[in-house]
């Protein structure tokens, strides 16, 4: 399980450090795509085909199903860890998540995302969200 948040630099050549404790779960080569949010998601091979399935699912009639589906697999791309415990992400993943030099890696259970830093600390400025009312909303998901 993906758990927690780490702080990272990203290199002048778009590398940045996996943690160690994610690595275990990830392994050394895993799927990097653009994510919900602003953010990049990553999962690993395991992971991936499991959300490719249900992706795969999803009727072709639906042009809303169409564009999840194109979302996910046009941005896709696998990445390997180099001995330094790096991934090198590709410009256009580093475009669409507007990553700077300071990212920000979380886990999510069974993913782990990537965010610019001053995006993540913006996106969970506790002012700014109002977690009673997504506590209440999630209660009718069944949560």
């Amino acid at each position: 399980m993906l758990l927690g948040e780490y702080n990272h630099n990203l290199d002048a050549k778009g590398r940045v450090s996996i943690p160690s404790k994610f690595r275990d779960d990830l392994g050394t080569s895993f799927i990097v795509t653009k994510g919900l949010d602003k953010c990049l998601f990553i999962y690993s091979k395991k992971e991936w085909e499991t959300f490719e399935n249900k992706l795969k699912s999803l009727p072709l009639t639906n042009t809303n199903a169409r564009n999840f589906i194109r979302f996910f697999f046009s941005g896709a791309t696998e990445c390997e860890v180099d001995k330094q415990g790096r991934i090198n992400i590709p410009q256009n993943l580093r475009d669409y998540a507007s990553l700077k030099k300071d990212v920000c890696i979380i886990g999510v259970s069974v993913r782990a995302e990537i965010w610019d830093r001053e995006t993540w600390e913006k996106y969970t400025n506790l002012e700014d969200m109002d977690v009673d009312d997504i506590a209440s909303q999630m209660s009718e998901l069944g949560i």
